[in-house]
């Protein structure tokens, strides 16, 4: 399900914005609201650009319970037999409550022994002391590092998290974190949560621009991709939850990904890793397109975009040129700079453009210079991808140009975190 995108088309992962002689691609906005009453003090919130809720499952019984009587350290036993039970419920049913299940066993054994302890010896209200203080501290939010994948325990990247499944991501997973970052001004001096707009924008702008330093080729991300995030939510900013985590997941909710999108130092050679940072300064320049939904809307507006998008081409082919080479790919590098040269003039042609056609028609023409057969060989030669993304407006000049001068929504179909 894919809501209305917002206006303004903004590349999606990093790449150049498609010439309007059709209607742009756009997303980035939306509302990434989490759904349901209220999360559990350590649940997180999924957010997304362009949400698409379904009804949220209900939270177990059984497993209320359950944590209820371990936190308060009364009838351990049946704490615990409850929490099993529900946990054997959730599994069968898909209701929520899996991480209150859990806890609720852990607390009914830790309270089931201290009782035992307490029969014995006087240290068990510093044992149960220590264990609350402890448990406290933690703050009972789950969290997952850059470079691990994972399984939704409900297969869904919509509403709230409680907990997650780390699985390799060699295999069939839901999603893969590729960054984590607090809160912006997370400590403020009120302490306050911010509120639901401020998270979601924070998790919005940052989530993006991080997805670029991790996953460098915008050409080999797949088209069913997109950038999703948790957030803290009320609930669990009063424990101190001020961690937002940024993912890849599949814009259908019935598929995976499969493998690693990870393509950065950590990964590529050095060859690699220099034709992606000159290819990235591409990518920064077409980030500032005015916000408009046909060129016509802000002429004046490209034209000085228009600008920015030339010097970026020479700092990019200047950056190509600079690289020491090997044998093997120096020739296909070399022959892709001077075809960026090429689409530089084009660009200054768009900058003295008499009208939004003519505008277009250089648009154009540099996008097929620089996500064409050159970019292909350079990049074949490199190892890289050499599958130009395309959208369903590339017949009228559009595509992804993936950071070459070539065109894009703002984000892919419908994602959100």
């Amino acid at each position: 399900m894919v809501t209305p995108p917002p206006s303004g088309p903004q590349p999606p992962h990093g790449g150049g914005p498609f010439p309007p002689s059709g209607q742009p691609q756009a997303g980035g906005g939306g509302q990434p609201y989490p759904y349901g009453a209220a999360a559990e003090p350590w649940g997180r919130a999924w957010g997304q650009s362009y949400p698409a809720w379904a009804p949220a499952p209900p939270v177990n019984g059984l497993a209320i319970a359950a944590l209820v009587l371990g936190v308060l350290c009364f009838l351990p036993g049946i704490g615990l037999v409850l929490g099993i039970v529900a946990l054997a419920q959730i599994r069968k049913k898909g209701e929520r409550g899996k991480g209150m299940a859990v806890a609720g066993i852990a607390l009914s054994t830790v309270g089931a022994l201290l009782m035992t302890l307490a029969l014995t010896t006087g240290g068990a209200r510093d044992a149960w002391d220590g264990f609350r203080s402890a448990a406290s501290d933690a703050g009972g939010t789950f969290s997952v590092a850059k470079g691990e994948c994972f399984d939704s325990p409900t297969d869904s990247l919509e509403g709230y998290a409680y907990d997650v499944d780390i699985v390799p991501c060699d295999g069939e997973h839901d999603a893969e974190v590729f960054a984590n970052f607090p809160m912006p001004d997370a400590d403020r001096a009120d302490g306050g949560y911010p509120g639901d707009d401020a998270v979601a924008e924070a998790a919005d702008d940052r989530c993006y621009e991080l997805s670029e330093a991790y996953a460098m080729d915008t050409w080999a991300l797949p088209a069913d991709v997109d950038v999703y995030y948790f957030t803290p939510t009320r609930e669990s900013w009063r424990y101190g939850d001020r961690e937002i985590t940024c993912m890849f997941g599949n814009v259908d909710p019935r598929a995976h990904l499969t493998g690693s999108l990870r393509q950065d130092e950590t990964t590529l050679d050095d060859d690699q890793l220099a034709f992606l940072e000159a290819d990235a300064i591409l990518n920064g320049a077409f980030d500032g397109m005015p916000e408009t939904e046909y060129v016509e809307d802000d002429l004046a507006g490209h034209k000085e975009w228009a600008s920015q998008v030339v010097d970026a081409l020479e700092r990019q082919s200047s950056a190509l040129r600079a690289h020491g080479w090997g044998p093997a790919v120096e020739q296909a590098v070399g022959d892709y700079a001077e075809v960026l040269d090429l689409a530089r003039e084009e660009w200054e042609a768009a900058h003295e453009a008499r009208d939004a056609d003519d505008f277009t028609d250089h648009w154009d023409a540099a996008y097929r210079l620089t996500d064409g057969a050159k970019a292909i060989t350079a990049r074949e030669a490199l190892g890289l991808a050499t599958e130009p993304p395309t959208y369903d407006d590339e017949d009228t000049g559009g595509g992804d140009g993936g950071g070459d001068g070539g065109g894009d929504g703002e984000e892919g179909p419908g994602a959100e975190v």
